[in-house]
């Protein structure tokens, strides 16, 4: 679908929710509300699990957190509902800051878990506090209210709720389109791949998930306003897997998927309500939950991805526009060339009683290609890993431009100026070639997650944009910014890699391997691209096994085996030394 008709549709479908109470009966409108507040939470869990890969049961906890926030300040404070919605924030805001600090440094199914375990605290603390009314809840919680206008119709608070989902879901959209937004897109490839391109890892992903909390927060207030009780029934752990289930429904990693997925959920469990008694009067309360896992199986025997996404599968692509030419971000400071630049001085790495870098020294000057080859099992990538910080030195020093970076981590060294690509290739298969090479130029920008939010970055943002355009057409896919990466073959795809590492405007490039897996016309293609930069005054460390690819490449080459420096030289030296012969060959050639 192309831009325009998007805007129309949104238009429409804008207009349609305006007039709303004009033609709804109410009790369909008190079902809009109840859609409207759940999306909210919804929304949270598609930037927190969709777009950044955190899976969260505990969602509900925080809605409750928030909802108990305005209802203790209103009622027992007496101050108004207004007022309860900073509070509801600020406690909600501090509660996940806190959950976060100490659960989001752990992986898969045991954070997973966690939430489970914290939703269930935060649950029963609700009912054993006396102070919020035990399990009995909360009463009389006063109606929001404009003017002395109290909202206490349906129709009258419904304007409220769509006005904050859909304002929340404009802060949404303009975040993911934004530096921080491609940051949270990038925590599924993993830390690896998120530091070395100088993103702090965990502090995205908590900032992530005090964002999904702070939208639940203001779901709960809104709740709390809207019912006018409370109890902890509603934020057991039952809504977690229920809201989480919104987001997957609707389509996890698209906003439009909340609504859709809380609609689709809140409605298909009303149908389940009202028919089941009719096919089953006496068991239909034990057989609900039954028939509405039933049906959430079939769905996704259909549409495992979602339905937003599987509808639009049907629709008509749109062509968006090539990114226009901006003035360039500011390039890093440079050395002149032949200055020392990298030194590595005894770098030693064991795992238990293996060494498998041993007291390995060489030097690398700017402007120059080096290249560190050896045999299977030499230790090239984990020296690569130790010269860019994806793994610690067991012993020696790492100099990199006059600063010691032996116990920097990975995304310092990156914002140094060392830009690198991966043996196995790390990109963002759903990302578009353009926003993968935007993610290369992060650590040249500074827009934050607010100024995102609010589109205070647009100016910075083009810059970055023709950046990458300029590094796309460096590497010769400047024809397709828009194509997705895992579309790609392989050798393209390492080009791809490449382009992003330039992003950086690097001081010094590593690659890992970039010729391994490529056929013959793939290699010339390369070497050709890595001779232009080697012009251009780029330093290059290149860690590779394929020999005849590296030595019409480079200016010099070290030699590893076994884990210890073999030799060192340049590339003719190399190729007639009989160690590296008997290294490679076995013996003499």
């Amino acid at each position: 679908m192309n831009s325009r008709m998007s805007r129309v549709v949104g238009a429409l479908a804008i207009l349609l929710l305006a007039a709303a109470p004009l033609y709804l009966a109410p009790f369909t409108l008190t079902l809009l509300n109840f859609i409207g507040v759940y999306a909210l939470v919804a929304l949270g869990l598609v930037l927190l699990t969709g777009i950044a890969g955190i899976i969260s049961f505990g969602q509900a906890a925080f809605m409750g957190i928030g909802a108990y926030a305005t209802a203790w300040l209103t009622t027992r404070m007496g101050l108004s509902p207004w007022l309860g919605l900073p509070f509801a924030l600020v406690v909600t805001g501090l509660g996940a800051m806190v959950l976060g600090a100490a659960t989001l440094q752990l992986r898969g199914h045991f954070l997973a878990l966690s939430t489970i375990a914290w939703g269930l605290a935060i649950y029963f603390t609700f009912g054993n506090v006396e102070g919020l009314g035990n399990f009995n809840g909360i009463r009389d919680i006063p109606p929001l209210s404009i003017g002395g206008w109290q909202l206490l119709g349906s129709d009258q608070i419904y304007y409220v709720i769509w006005i904050f989902l859909l304002g929340a879901m404009l802060l949404s959209r303009n975040l993911l389109d934004s530096r921080t937004g491609r940051a949270m897109r990038v925590l599924k490839g993993g830390n690896l791949l998120t530091e070395s391109l100088g993103i702090n890892a965990f502090a995205v992903r908590l900032a992530t998930f005090v964002i999904a909390a702070l939208f639940t927060a203001v779901a709960g207030w809104l709740y709390a306003h809207m019912n006018r009780f409370i109890s902890p029934t509603p934020f057991d752990a039952t809504m977690g897997i229920e809201f989480l289930m919104m987001a997957m429904v609707g389509g996890s990693g698209y906003l439009l998927g909340a609504v859709v997925g809380a609609a689709f959920i809140t409605l298909l469990k009303n149908s389940v309500q009202d028919y089941l008694p009719l096919i089953a009067p006496n068991a239909a309360g034990q057989l609900e939950i039954v028939v509405f896992s039933a049906l959430f199986i079939l769905f996704l025997q259909y549409a495992r991805e979602g339905i937003v996404p599987y509808v639009a599968g049907w629709l008509p692509e749109g062509k968006p526009k090539r990114p226009a030419e901006s003035e360039p971000l500011p390039p890093r400071d440079k050395p002149a060339t032949g200055e020392p630049l990298l030194s590595v001085d005894k770098a030693t790495r064991r795992f238990g009683g293996l060494v498998a870098v041993n007291e390995v020294s060489f030097d690398l000057r700017a402007g120059e290609i080096l290249g560190l080859i050896g045999p299977n099992g030499a230790g090239k990538s984990t020296m690569f890993n130790l010269l860019t910080g994806a793994m610690p030195v067991s012993g020696g020093r790492i100099t990199f431009a006059g600063r010691d970076v032996t116990r920097q981590p990975q995304r310092a060294i990156a914002r140094a100026g060392v830009a690198r690509t991966f043996q196995h290739v790390k990109l963002r298969p759903r990302m578009t070639l353009l926003d993968n090479v935007l993610l290369g130029a992060y650590t040249r920008t500074k827009s934050g997650f607010v100024t995102g939010a609010l589109r205070l970055d647009r100016e910075e943002e083009r810059r970055a944009r023709s950046e990458a355009m300029r590094q796309l057409e460096r590497v010769g896919l400047g024809d397709r910014p828009y194509e997705l990466a895992g579309n790609l073959p392989l050798g393209t795809q390492r080009v791809l890699e490449i382009a992003r590492a330039l992003a950086a405007d690097p001081v010094l490039l590593v690659l890992d391997e970039p010729a391994a897996g490529l056929r013959s016309r793939e290699k010339q293609a390369l070497g050709e691209l890595l001779h232009n930069l080697r012009k251009e005054g780029l330093t290059i460390l290149i860690v590779e096994h394929d020999m005849e690819f590296v030595m019409n490449l480079v200016d010099r080459i070290v030699v590893m085996e076994f884990g210890s420096k073999l030799c060192e030289g340049e590339p003719a030296a190399i190729r007639a030394d009989e160690r590296v012969q008997e290294a490679y060959l076995g013996g003499s050639a």
